[in-house]
């Protein structure tokens, strides 16, 4: 991690949170570091290079800004990943380096798109996509529904009949959906560890939660 000392570091995360402070929510600051504990964590059980694991978790949230502005015309991961280009090269990296870090960036969303095709890649997707479920995952999709005026559970409403930023668009219809596919996604043996302690974690919590959210008035008090 030659390249990556102290200044470097504190730079880039600068302009990673100066840029995500925009995006707030479920994708502020603290999601891009989530991600990068995650990754490096990760990398380091994998002998990955986290030279470029770091540069590329910090940064790979960078174009959602304009994508949020095209109303999704935009890809963030692609975007993103252009826009990192002069940055690292400021910063010094080589042309190698730089290719690698943006093809983590561009590849980290992979859904028709791009594929990650490198070690640090596959990483750094499956850190994003931990981010999602488990505890974290839950929180970020209860923030979510919050936002956009979402009930608090419904268990009763059929996921498929509801559309998403609607008043049925809660944090259990996100866990059907999506989250409780995420660990079937998962590029690497460690991810997939950690999807599966975090996806069972998610089943008990939402079994808690529509229990207690379903309880009937004892007789003798209705």
């Amino acid at each position: 991690m030659s390249l990556l000392n102290a200044t470097r570091i504190e730079r880039i995360r600068r302009l990673s949170h100066a840029l995500a402070i925009t995006e707030g929510g479920s994708h502020g600051p603290d999601h891009s570091e989530r991600v990068l504990a995650t990754a490096l964590t990760i990398g380091k059980q994998m002998q990955a290079r986290l030279d470029i694991l770091l540069p590329a978790a910090l940064l790979h949230d960078i174009g959602r800004k304009e994508e949020s502005a095209s109303k999704g015309k935009i890809c963030h991961a692609q975007r993103g990943a252009e826009l990192a280009q002069p940055i690292l090269r400021e910063l010094g990296f080589g042309e190698d380096d730089i290719k690698a870090v943006c093809h983590c960036i561009a590849s980290h969303r992979y859904r028709r798109g791009l594929a990650p095709q490198s070690l640090e890649a596959k990483i750094l997707f499956d850190a994003d996509k931990l981010d999602s479920i488990g505890a974290v995952g839950i929180g970020r999709a209860f923030l979510f529904a919050g936002q956009i005026g979402a009930r608090l559970h419904n268990p009763e409403v059929d996921c498929s009949a509801t559309l998403p930023y609607s008043l049925e668009d809660t944090a259990y219809r996100e866990f059907q959906v999506k989250m409780s596919k995420v660990r079937e996604q998962m590029l690497t043996p460690v991810g997939r560890l950690l999807a599966e302690e975090r996806h069972a974690f998610m089943l008990t919590f939402f079994d808690q939660l529509t229990r207690e959210s379903t309880l009937s008035i004892p007789k003798q008090l209705s």
